[in-house]
């Protein structure tokens, strides 16, 4: 068979498929709610939506975009959805042509697409010109384990008819992808009970599909992804955001020590009801550097998280960086942060202190312990790999933090750190999160504003809630 003729059948068929579905459900209702419930999650509303294989966009239109577009090969699907959904822009055109489709967008989706299609490849391919360097490609794929239970619930007349599916796995996605310079940043499993049964479907689908053995046998394989950077700016300005309590001692290292990076850096120091005289000492510094971008914040609120987010606002730099007034990671060891941050090897850089050796004192035992289970925990609840959870040196664009922030309200103010906001915040955006290892230093002066036990406590909070707001949803 060749391509036009793959075509023409397909066009054929879900052109039947229309027809039918406006007198007939079937018991796809659970299935399509539980998608757009996933995807919603994913994607925030007022986002310039791209769907390819939109059928009736029912999806699209759950999603609540600022602009959003369909596209479906199918004339009779096409015409439904103008229908449907007037607010809404549907093209009827082949998803290996999309020449005339304006973009960038925001966020491209292909829900059950692939399974379908002549050549993936050649799809994702030419989603390049339609995104920029932060889209995010979200797809859905049915599960092969799924192929007998459907052939029998179509036999049935249950679900609407396929014909010969490409049957995908994640790994051959995946791969797909890279070769259409489109990087995957998490896969995962959904949709064990495609069936509208209260509380049992929940149960199912949002607890038991996490789990082993049970996310083996779900329906959907899911997988976000990012086109690869194609415009790798390399002169951004820097923003240093220092939370600085009791650390007079430190500061004067601060000021020799932190580097010159991308445009020019600025320190942002946020001094938080220090019992020693470092807001004195940080006010004689910035006089003694006059050549050095600089800011001084006394903080109203308490915690470190606080803090950070006073820095943040107050911030004139394109990229974010978050430096311990400790300095138990080496101010010298930014640049490396910068640099996976601009040539687009990352989206958050998290920095690691669990990979080199440490020095006498720099870490005790059990807060070593509680580090690398509380690593595994997230990594788990996250869908990412996250070696070290609380390491203060972490890495992020402006825009992405803005976004982290605007969506705040999903998670609250529950993080007196600040880590978890930002690593929740990251994980919910899809931002790809890469670990940098440094080495860590012992104090040289002052002692630890953390508390291992009350803390480590809040920490299993934190699991919990992570549990709750992102792994079980």
């Amino acid at each position: 068979m060749d391509f036009g003729t793959y075509q023409k059948t397909r066009i054929n068929h879900w052109d039947a498929i229309a027809r039918k579905t406006d007198s007939w459900r079937g018991w796809s209702a659970a299935y399509h709610e539980r998608l757009a419930e996933v995807y919603r999650f994913w994607i925030a509303p007022g986002q310039r939506v791209l769907e390819l294989g939109c059928g009736r966009g029912d999806l699209l239109a759950a999603l609540k975009p600022s602009k959003g577009v369909g596209v479906d090969f199918s004339p009779e699907m096409i015409l439904r959805a103008k229908k449907r959904y007037p607010d809404l822009t549907f093209i009827e055109a082949d998803c290996h042509h999309l020449e005339d489709i304006e973009g960038p967008f925001d966020a491209i989706i292909l829900s059950d697409l692939v399974d379908d299609v002549w050549d993936v490849q050649e799809v994702f391919a030419g989603l390049s010109r339609l995104c920029h360097d932060r889209t995010s490609i979200m797809m859905n794929s049915y599960s092969r384990v799924w192929e007998l239970p459907l052939f029998v619930v179509e036999k049935l007349g249950l679900a609407k008819p396929k014909l010969s599916q490409n049957w995908l796995t994640i790994d051959d996605v995946s791969h797909i992808m890279s070769l259409a310079d489109i990087d995957v940043i998490r896969s995962w499993h959904e949709i064990l009970l495609p069936l509208r049964l209260p509380v049992i479907a929940g149960f199912f689908n949002k607890f038991l599909a996490r789990l082993w053995p049970f996310r083996f046998f779900t329906l959907s394989n899911f997988i976000l992804a990012r086109p690869r950077p194609k415009n790798v700016s390399r002169a951004p300005l820097v923003s240093v955001i220092v939370a600085a309590r009791n650390e007079a001692g430190n500061i004067a290292e601060i000021f020799r020590r932190t580097p010159e990076m991308g445009a020019g850096t600025e320190i942002v120091f946020v001094e938080g009801h220090s019992q020693d005289d470092t807001y004195a000492v940080i006010e004689k510094e910035i006089a003694r550097h006059p050549e050095r971008k600089t800011q001084l914040h006394r903080q109203t609120g308490k915690g470190k998280g606080d803090a950070v987010r006073l820095g943040f606002a107050k911030a004139k730099g394109d990229v974010l960086m978050i430096l311990d007034a400790d300095m138990t990671v080496p101010p010298e060891d930014l640049p490396r942060f910068y640099e996976a941050l601009v040539s687009g090897k990352g989206e958050f850089i998290n920095g690691v202190r669990l990979v080199y050796p440490m020095e006498d004192e720099a870490m005790r035992f059990f807060n070593f312990l509680g580090n690398k289970f509380f690593s595994l925990a997230f990594s788990w609840l996250l869908g990412q790999p996250i070696k070290d959870t609380l390491c203060g040196t972490k890495v992020l664009r402006k825009s992405d933090y803005e976004l982290v922030a605007a969506n705040r309200n999903y998670f609250g103010d529950f993080d007196p750190f600040g880590d978890y906001d930002l690593i929740f915040g990251a994980a919910k955006l899809g931002l790809k999160i890469i670990d940098l290892p440094v080495r860590y230093r012992a104090r040289t002066y002052g002692t630890t504003n953390i508390q291992r036990w009350s803390h480590g406590l809040l920490l299993l909070r934190m699991v919990m809630f992570a549990a709750r707001k992102i792994k079980f949803t």
